[in-house]
Protein backbone atom coordinates (compact mmCIF):
# COMPACT_ATOMS: atom_id res chain seq x y z
CA UNK A 1 0.00 0.00 0.00
CA UNK A 2 2.80 2.45 0.99
CA UNK A 3 4.68 1.86 -2.32
CA UNK A 4 0.91 2.33 -4.24
CA UNK A 5 1.01 5.70 -2.12
CA UNK A 6 4.59 6.94 -3.46
CA UNK A 7 3.70 5.82 -7.11
CA UNK A 8 0.72 8.07 -6.47
CA UNK A 9 2.58 11.24 -4.56
CA UNK A 10 5.12 10.82 -7.68
CA UNK A 11 2.92 10.91 -10.73
CA UNK A 12 0.60 14.16 -8.60
CA UNK A 13 3.70 16.05 -8.48
CA UNK A 14 4.97 15.06 -12.19
CA UNK A 15 1.08 16.49 -13.30
CA UNK A 16 1.72 19.44 -11.20
CA UNK A 17 5.14 20.27 -12.83
CA UNK A 18 3.20 19.35 -16.37
CA UNK A 19 0.53 21.69 -16.02
CA UNK A 20 1.90 24.25 -13.91
CA UNK A 21 2.82 27.98 -14.32
CA UNK A 22 6.84 28.69 -14.08
CA UNK A 23 7.60 29.34 -10.67
CA UNK A 24 7.57 33.01 -10.08
CA UNK A 25 10.91 34.82 -9.47
CA UNK A 26 11.92 35.42 -5.97
CA UNK A 27 12.33 38.99 -4.54
CA UNK A 28 15.01 40.90 -5.57
CA UNK A 29 18.43 40.51 -3.37
CA UNK A 30 20.99 41.82 -5.57
CA UNK A 31 21.27 44.65 -7.84
CA UNK A 32 21.27 44.90 -11.08
CA UNK A 33 22.74 47.23 -14.25
CA UNK A 34 21.91 47.14 -17.48
CA UNK A 35 24.80 48.75 -19.83
CA UNK A 36 24.92 50.00 -23.20
CA UNK A 37 21.68 49.25 -24.71
CA UNK A 38 19.36 51.92 -26.72
CA UNK A 39 16.67 52.71 -23.71
CA UNK A 40 13.31 53.60 -25.15
CA UNK A 41 11.91 55.74 -21.88
CA UNK A 42 8.38 55.53 -22.70
CA UNK A 43 7.70 59.30 -22.45
CA UNK A 44 9.03 60.08 -26.45
CA UNK A 45 12.30 59.95 -25.24
CA UNK A 46 15.26 57.64 -26.30
CA UNK A 47 18.62 57.34 -24.68
CA UNK A 48 21.01 55.37 -27.71
CA UNK A 49 23.69 54.30 -24.91
CA UNK A 50 22.13 53.85 -21.49
CA UNK A 51 22.81 52.71 -17.88
CA UNK A 52 20.14 51.41 -16.42
CA UNK A 53 20.52 50.49 -12.36
CA UNK A 54 17.50 48.91 -10.54
CA UNK A 55 17.63 47.69 -7.20
CA UNK A 56 15.30 46.73 -4.14
CA UNK A 57 12.63 46.83 -6.81
CA UNK A 58 13.10 49.82 -8.38
CA UNK A 59 14.80 52.03 -10.83
CA UNK A 60 17.95 53.52 -9.04
CA UNK A 61 18.95 55.64 -12.24
CA UNK A 62 18.48 55.24 -16.07
CA UNK A 63 21.02 57.63 -17.50
CA UNK A 64 23.50 58.08 -20.63
CA UNK A 65 26.43 56.60 -20.26
CA UNK A 66 28.20 58.09 -21.90
CA UNK A 67 28.43 61.23 -19.78
CA UNK A 68 27.08 59.75 -16.10
CA UNK A 69 29.41 59.31 -13.29
CA UNK A 70 27.54 56.51 -11.55
CA UNK A 71 29.38 53.34 -10.77
CA UNK A 72 27.86 50.16 -11.85
CA UNK A 73 25.97 47.64 -8.98
CA UNK A 74 26.00 44.29 -8.65
CA UNK A 75 25.36 42.06 -11.41
CA UNK A 76 26.25 43.48 -14.87
CA UNK A 77 24.20 42.96 -18.13
CA UNK A 78 26.08 43.65 -21.15
CA UNK A 79 23.69 44.72 -23.44
CA UNK A 80 24.80 46.38 -26.19
CA UNK A 81 23.19 46.73 -29.21
CA UNK A 82 20.14 45.50 -27.95
CA UNK A 83 16.77 47.93 -26.80
CA UNK A 84 15.34 48.31 -23.26
CA UNK A 85 11.11 48.91 -22.91
CA UNK A 86 8.67 49.21 -19.98
CA UNK A 87 7.03 46.37 -19.53
CA UNK A 88 3.70 46.43 -21.52
CA UNK A 89 0.37 46.91 -20.25
CA UNK A 90 -2.50 45.48 -21.06
CA UNK A 91 -5.88 47.10 -20.50
CA UNK A 92 -8.98 45.68 -20.78
CA UNK A 93 -8.13 42.23 -20.45
CA UNK A 94 -10.08 39.05 -19.49
CA UNK A 95 -6.18 37.10 -18.66
CA UNK A 96 -6.96 34.83 -15.88
CA UNK A 97 -10.31 34.78 -16.19
CA UNK A 98 -11.14 32.33 -18.68
CA UNK A 99 -8.47 29.82 -19.47
CA UNK A 100 -10.02 27.16 -22.34
CA UNK A 101 -13.17 28.85 -23.75
CA UNK A 102 -15.19 25.13 -24.57
CA UNK A 103 -14.79 24.56 -20.88
CA UNK A 104 -17.15 26.59 -18.67
CA UNK A 105 -15.65 25.30 -15.63
CA UNK A 106 -13.01 27.78 -16.65
CA UNK A 107 -14.82 30.46 -17.66
CA UNK A 108 -14.94 32.96 -14.89
CA UNK A 109 -15.47 36.49 -17.06
CA UNK A 110 -18.99 37.40 -16.31
CA UNK A 111 -22.15 37.09 -13.65
CA UNK A 112 -25.72 36.91 -14.20
CA UNK A 113 -27.66 40.16 -13.93
CA UNK A 114 -27.37 43.34 -15.39
CA UNK A 115 -26.38 46.01 -12.58
CA UNK A 116 -23.14 44.43 -11.12
CA UNK A 117 -20.74 46.99 -9.72
CA UNK A 118 -19.94 44.94 -6.44
CA UNK A 119 -18.77 42.19 -8.69
CA UNK A 120 -14.95 41.97 -8.20
CA UNK A 121 -13.07 40.29 -11.05
CA UNK A 122 -9.59 39.99 -9.34
CA UNK A 123 -10.87 37.45 -6.58
CA UNK A 124 -11.52 35.10 -10.14
CA UNK A 125 -7.77 35.94 -11.19
CA UNK A 126 -5.86 33.08 -12.15
CA UNK A 127 -2.08 34.14 -11.43
CA UNK A 128 -1.20 30.24 -13.08
CA UNK A 129 -2.91 30.33 -16.28
CA UNK A 130 -0.79 29.30 -19.05
CA UNK A 131 -2.42 32.11 -21.35
CA UNK A 132 -1.21 34.54 -18.63
CA UNK A 133 2.24 32.91 -18.87
CA UNK A 134 2.64 32.87 -22.69
CA UNK A 135 2.39 36.97 -22.73
CA UNK A 136 5.84 37.66 -20.72
CA UNK A 137 7.99 36.47 -23.91
CA UNK A 138 6.48 39.28 -25.69
CA UNK A 139 7.07 41.59 -23.01
CA UNK A 140 3.50 42.13 -21.67
CA UNK A 141 4.39 42.58 -18.27
CA UNK A 142 0.54 44.15 -16.86
CA UNK A 143 -2.58 44.12 -17.09
CA UNK A 144 -6.07 45.37 -15.74
CA UNK A 145 -8.55 42.23 -15.30
CA UNK A 146 -11.74 42.93 -16.05
CA UNK A 147 -15.16 41.53 -16.38
CA UNK A 148 -17.69 41.18 -18.85
CA UNK A 149 -21.60 41.22 -19.31
CA UNK A 150 -24.60 43.08 -18.24
CA UNK A 151 -25.06 46.52 -18.49
CA UNK A 152 -22.62 47.01 -15.12
CA UNK A 153 -19.93 44.56 -15.16
CA UNK A 154 -18.15 44.69 -11.73
CA UNK A 155 -14.66 46.02 -10.88
CA UNK A 156 -11.28 45.85 -12.91
CA UNK A 157 -7.77 45.62 -10.96
CA UNK A 158 -4.45 46.12 -12.32
CA UNK A 159 -1.92 43.00 -11.82
CA UNK A 160 1.61 42.00 -12.89
CA UNK A 161 2.09 38.50 -14.68
CA UNK A 162 4.82 36.91 -12.41
CA UNK A 163 2.63 35.97 -9.00
CA UNK A 164 1.16 32.73 -7.10
CA UNK A 165 -1.72 34.39 -6.62
CA UNK A 166 -4.02 36.82 -6.90
CA UNK A 167 -2.93 38.79 -4.10
CA UNK A 168 0.78 38.69 -4.96
CA UNK A 169 -0.52 39.56 -8.55
CA UNK A 170 -2.24 43.01 -7.58
CA UNK A 171 -0.82 46.01 -8.32
CA UNK A 172 -4.20 48.18 -7.85
CA UNK A 173 -7.10 46.83 -7.12
CA UNK A 174 -10.95 48.09 -7.60
CA UNK A 175 -9.39 50.71 -9.26
CA UNK A 176 -12.91 50.89 -11.54
CA UNK A 177 -16.16 49.95 -12.74
CA UNK A 178 -17.26 49.01 -16.21
CA UNK A 179 -20.36 50.30 -18.08
CA UNK A 180 -21.55 48.30 -21.49
CA UNK A 181 -23.05 51.29 -23.24
CA UNK A 182 -26.58 50.38 -24.39
CA UNK A 183 -26.72 49.94 -28.07
CA UNK A 184 -28.24 52.40 -29.93
CA UNK A 185 -28.61 49.93 -33.39
CA UNK A 186 -29.76 46.36 -33.15
CA UNK A 187 -29.72 43.88 -35.68
CA UNK A 188 -32.70 41.44 -37.01
CA UNK A 189 -33.16 38.20 -35.88
CA UNK A 190 -32.85 36.09 -39.23
CA UNK A 191 -33.36 32.89 -37.79
CA UNK A 192 -36.91 34.08 -36.94
CA UNK A 193 -37.71 35.84 -40.75
CA UNK A 194 -36.34 39.60 -39.80
CA UNK A 195 -34.12 41.31 -41.87
CA UNK A 196 -30.57 41.00 -40.38
CA UNK A 197 -29.60 45.02 -41.52
CA UNK A 198 -29.17 47.55 -38.57
CA UNK A 199 -31.77 49.48 -37.33
CA UNK A 200 -32.77 51.55 -34.55
CA UNK A 201 -33.26 50.15 -31.05
CA UNK A 202 -36.44 51.02 -29.71
CA UNK A 203 -35.18 50.67 -26.43
CA UNK A 204 -32.37 52.86 -26.15
CA UNK A 205 -33.45 55.44 -23.99
CA UNK A 206 -35.07 53.19 -21.47
CA UNK A 207 -32.03 51.02 -21.11
CA UNK A 208 -30.01 54.55 -20.48
CA UNK A 209 -32.79 55.69 -18.39
CA UNK A 210 -32.17 52.45 -16.32
CA UNK A 211 -28.81 53.09 -15.56
CA UNK A 212 -29.22 56.73 -14.47
CA UNK A 213 -32.38 55.22 -12.11
CA UNK A 214 -29.96 53.24 -10.97
CA UNK A 215 -27.00 55.70 -10.23
CA UNK A 216 -29.53 58.09 -9.01
CA UNK A 217 -30.56 55.40 -6.73
CA UNK A 218 -26.89 54.97 -5.34
CA UNK A 219 -26.55 58.29 -4.57
CA UNK A 220 -30.02 58.46 -2.24
CA UNK A 221 -28.52 55.12 -0.68
CA UNK A 222 -25.24 56.75 0.35
CA UNK A 223 -26.55 59.73 1.02
CA UNK A 224 -28.59 57.96 3.52
CA UNK A 225 -27.90 56.55 6.94
CA UNK A 226 -26.84 53.26 5.10
CA UNK A 227 -27.53 50.91 8.23
CA UNK A 228 -29.06 48.54 5.91
CA UNK A 229 -26.03 47.29 3.60
CA UNK A 230 -26.75 47.42 -0.43
CA UNK A 231 -23.59 46.20 -1.70
CA UNK A 232 -24.10 47.23 -5.62
CA UNK A 233 -24.55 50.99 -4.02
CA UNK A 234 -21.77 50.72 -1.75
CA UNK A 235 -19.98 49.62 -4.64
CA UNK A 236 -20.85 52.95 -6.78
CA UNK A 237 -19.28 55.20 -4.31
CA UNK A 238 -15.95 55.60 -5.66
CA UNK A 239 -17.43 57.14 -8.61
CA UNK A 240 -18.23 59.71 -6.93
CA UNK A 241 -15.53 60.88 -4.76
CA UNK A 242 -12.67 60.22 -7.74
CA UNK A 243 -11.48 57.13 -6.01
CA UNK A 244 -12.41 55.14 -9.15
CA UNK A 245 -12.80 55.46 -12.48
CA UNK A 246 -15.78 54.69 -14.53
CA UNK A 247 -14.75 52.73 -18.32
CA UNK A 248 -17.38 52.80 -20.66
CA UNK A 249 -17.65 50.50 -23.24
CA UNK A 250 -19.40 52.34 -26.40
CA UNK A 251 -18.25 52.73 -30.21
CA UNK A 252 -21.03 55.02 -31.50
CA UNK A 253 -20.88 58.48 -31.88
CA UNK A 254 -24.94 59.08 -30.74
CA UNK A 255 -23.71 56.86 -27.74
CA UNK A 256 -20.23 58.64 -27.35
CA UNK A 257 -22.14 61.39 -26.90
CA UNK A 258 -24.40 60.28 -24.43
CA UNK A 259 -22.40 58.74 -22.64
CA UNK A 260 -20.62 62.03 -21.88
CA UNK A 261 -23.87 63.48 -21.27
CA UNK A 262 -24.36 60.76 -18.47
CA UNK A 263 -20.92 61.58 -16.78
CA UNK A 264 -21.94 65.62 -16.55
CA UNK A 265 -25.78 64.78 -15.06
CA UNK A 266 -24.64 62.11 -12.89
CA UNK A 267 -21.28 63.76 -11.35
CA UNK A 268 -19.13 60.90 -12.34
CA UNK A 269 -15.38 61.90 -11.16
CA UNK A 270 -13.51 60.33 -13.79
CA UNK A 271 -14.44 58.33 -16.72
CA UNK A 272 -12.67 56.61 -19.92
CA UNK A 273 -14.58 55.86 -23.40
CA UNK A 274 -12.99 51.79 -24.20
CA UNK A 275 -13.59 51.02 -27.99
CA UNK A 276 -14.61 54.38 -29.77
CA UNK A 277 -14.89 53.34 -33.09
CA UNK A 278 -16.71 56.41 -33.90
CA UNK A 279 -14.49 58.82 -31.41
CA UNK A 280 -12.56 60.88 -33.78
CA UNK A 281 -16.52 62.24 -34.27
CA UNK A 282 -16.55 63.87 -30.80
CA UNK A 283 -12.89 64.28 -29.84
CA UNK A 284 -13.17 67.51 -29.43
CA UNK A 285 -15.93 67.19 -26.66
CA UNK A 286 -13.70 64.10 -25.38
CA UNK A 287 -10.79 67.02 -24.77
CA UNK A 288 -13.10 69.50 -23.47
CA UNK A 289 -13.95 66.61 -21.00
CA UNK A 290 -10.88 65.77 -20.70
CA UNK A 291 -12.09 61.80 -21.18
CA UNK A 292 -9.04 59.50 -22.29
CA UNK A 293 -9.90 56.70 -24.88
CA UNK A 294 -8.81 52.85 -24.90
CA UNK A 295 -8.41 52.77 -28.46
CA UNK A 296 -10.39 49.55 -29.86
CA UNK A 297 -8.02 46.29 -31.09
CA UNK A 298 -5.90 48.00 -33.93
CA UNK A 299 -5.72 44.53 -35.38
CA UNK A 300 -9.31 44.18 -37.20
CA UNK A 301 -11.27 45.58 -40.31
CA UNK A 302 -13.67 48.53 -40.47
CA UNK A 303 -17.21 48.10 -39.25
CA UNK A 304 -18.49 50.80 -41.53
CA UNK A 305 -18.19 50.09 -45.04
CA UNK A 306 -17.75 53.47 -46.43
CA UNK A 307 -14.33 53.50 -43.96
CA UNK A 308 -11.03 52.82 -45.45
CA UNK A 309 -9.16 49.61 -45.14
CA UNK A 310 -6.62 50.93 -42.80
CA UNK A 311 -9.24 52.91 -40.77
CA UNK A 312 -8.41 50.82 -37.47
CA UNK A 313 -4.32 51.44 -37.74
CA UNK A 314 -4.94 55.29 -38.39
CA UNK A 315 -7.56 55.76 -35.62
CA UNK A 316 -5.35 56.14 -32.21
CA UNK A 317 -3.14 58.97 -34.51
CA UNK A 318 -6.65 60.48 -35.00
CA UNK A 319 -7.37 60.82 -31.55
CA UNK A 320 -3.63 61.63 -30.36
CA UNK A 321 -3.69 64.41 -33.18
CA UNK A 322 -6.61 65.79 -31.70
CA UNK A 323 -5.50 66.18 -28.14
CA UNK A 324 -6.85 62.85 -26.33
CA UNK A 325 -4.72 60.94 -24.24
CA UNK A 326 -5.07 57.48 -26.01
CA UNK A 327 -4.28 54.05 -24.89
CA UNK A 328 -4.49 50.63 -26.95
CA UNK A 329 -6.92 47.41 -25.50
CA UNK A 330 -7.28 44.29 -27.18
CA UNK A 331 -10.33 42.92 -26.29
CA UNK A 332 -12.66 41.00 -29.23
CA UNK A 333 -12.17 37.40 -30.56
CA UNK A 334 -9.60 35.54 -28.90
CA UNK A 335 -8.63 38.44 -26.90
CA UNK A 336 -6.30 36.55 -24.14
CA UNK A 337 -4.33 34.80 -26.44
CA UNK A 338 -4.04 37.26 -28.67
CA UNK A 339 -2.89 40.04 -26.15
CA UNK A 340 0.64 39.21 -26.85
CA UNK A 341 0.01 41.16 -29.75
CA UNK A 342 -0.03 44.16 -28.33
CA UNK A 343 3.45 45.10 -29.42
CA UNK A 344 2.74 44.23 -32.81
CA UNK A 345 -0.59 46.27 -32.08
CA UNK A 346 1.25 49.66 -31.66
CA UNK A 347 3.79 48.66 -34.34
CA UNK A 348 0.98 48.88 -37.36
CA UNK A 349 -0.11 52.21 -35.74
CA UNK A 350 3.34 53.59 -36.29
CA UNK A 351 3.36 52.25 -39.80
CA UNK A 352 0.46 54.12 -40.57
CA UNK A 353 1.82 57.74 -39.49
CA UNK A 354 2.54 57.95 -35.86
CA UNK A 355 6.16 58.02 -34.63
CA UNK A 356 7.43 54.67 -33.27
CA UNK A 357 8.56 56.79 -29.69
CA UNK A 358 4.86 57.84 -29.92
CA UNK A 359 3.50 54.79 -30.85
CA UNK A 360 4.89 52.73 -28.12
CA UNK A 361 3.34 55.46 -25.70
CA UNK A 362 -0.13 53.43 -26.56
CA UNK A 363 0.79 50.85 -24.66
CA UNK A 364 3.33 52.05 -21.83
CA UNK A 365 3.14 55.50 -20.61
CA UNK A 366 -0.39 56.43 -21.85
CA UNK A 367 -2.01 53.50 -20.70
CA UNK A 368 -0.17 53.74 -17.05
CA UNK A 369 -1.68 57.37 -16.84
CA UNK A 370 -5.32 56.59 -18.13
CA UNK A 371 -5.19 53.11 -15.36
CA UNK A 372 -4.37 55.74 -12.30
CA UNK A 373 -0.66 53.53 -12.25
CA UNK A 374 1.57 56.39 -13.53
CA UNK A 375 3.76 57.17 -10.36
CA UNK A 376 4.85 53.46 -10.46
CA UNK A 377 4.67 51.96 -13.96
CA UNK A 378 4.68 52.92 -17.37
CA UNK A 379 8.42 54.90 -18.47
CA UNK A 380 12.17 53.87 -17.23
CA UNK A 381 12.42 56.58 -14.85
CA UNK A 382 14.24 57.13 -11.11
CA UNK A 383 12.00 55.85 -8.49
CA UNK A 384 9.60 54.00 -10.33
CA UNK A 385 8.53 49.70 -10.25
CA UNK A 386 11.79 48.22 -12.08
CA UNK A 387 9.11 46.69 -14.46
CA UNK A 388 10.95 46.69 -18.02
CA UNK A 389 12.42 44.22 -20.45
CA UNK A 390 15.52 43.95 -22.95
CA UNK A 391 14.96 42.84 -26.31
CA UNK A 392 17.54 41.39 -29.36
CA UNK A 393 15.32 43.81 -31.75
CA UNK A 394 12.48 46.78 -31.96
CA UNK A 395 9.54 45.55 -29.46
CA UNK A 396 7.38 46.84 -31.89
CA UNK A 397 8.57 44.90 -34.30
CA UNK A 398 7.60 40.84 -34.17
CA UNK A 399 10.44 40.03 -36.22
CA UNK A 400 13.15 41.60 -34.03
CA UNK A 401 11.40 41.45 -30.19
CA UNK A 402 13.06 38.73 -29.21
CA UNK A 403 13.38 38.80 -25.14
CA UNK A 404 17.17 38.01 -23.44
CA UNK A 405 15.83 39.57 -19.68
CA UNK A 406 12.93 40.82 -18.28
CA UNK A 407 11.98 41.95 -14.48
CA UNK A 408 8.78 42.42 -12.66
CA UNK A 409 9.93 44.69 -9.47
CA UNK A 410 13.29 44.08 -9.68
CA UNK A 411 12.44 40.38 -9.93
CA UNK A 412 14.31 38.67 -12.94
CA UNK A 413 11.89 36.69 -14.27
CA UNK A 414 11.54 33.51 -16.44
CA UNK A 415 10.56 33.54 -19.90
CA UNK A 416 10.14 29.81 -20.98
CA UNK A 417 6.04 28.81 -21.04
CA UNK A 418 4.29 26.16 -22.01
CA UNK A 419 4.66 27.33 -26.14
CA UNK A 420 8.91 27.73 -25.77
CA UNK A 421 9.07 24.36 -24.27
CA UNK A 422 6.75 22.66 -27.16
CA UNK A 423 8.91 24.93 -29.57
CA UNK A 424 11.74 23.55 -28.24
CA UNK A 425 10.86 20.14 -27.95
CA UNK A 426 9.40 19.83 -31.30
CA UNK A 427 12.82 22.00 -33.04
CA UNK A 428 14.58 19.53 -31.61
CA UNK A 429 12.59 16.65 -33.01
CA UNK A 430 12.64 17.79 -36.70
CA UNK A 431 16.25 19.06 -36.51
CA UNK A 432 17.56 15.71 -36.03
CA UNK A 433 19.01 14.06 -38.96
CA UNK A 434 17.35 10.56 -40.12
Amino acid sequence: MKHLQHIILVFLVGMVGAFAQQTPAPEQTEAYTIIGATAHIGNGEVIENSLIIIKDGKILACVDALTSKMAMQGEIIKAQGKHVYPGIIAPNSTLGLQEIGAVRATNDTREIGDMNPNIRSIIAYNAESKIVESMRPNGVLIGQITPRGGTISGSSSIVQFDAWNWEDAAIKTDEGIHMNWPNTFTRGRWWLGEDPGLKPNKNYKKNVDKANMFVAESKAYLAGDRSTMNLKYEAMSGLFDGSKTLYVHVDDERGLRDAIDFKDKNGIAKMVIVGGYQAPKVAELLKQHDIPVLVQRTHTTPAIDDHDYDYTFKLPKLLVDAGVLVGLQNSGSMERANARNLPFQAGTVAAYGMDKEEALKLITSNSAKILGIDDRLGTLEAGKDATFFVSEGDALDMRTNKLTHAFINGRAISLESHQTELWKRYADKYGQKN
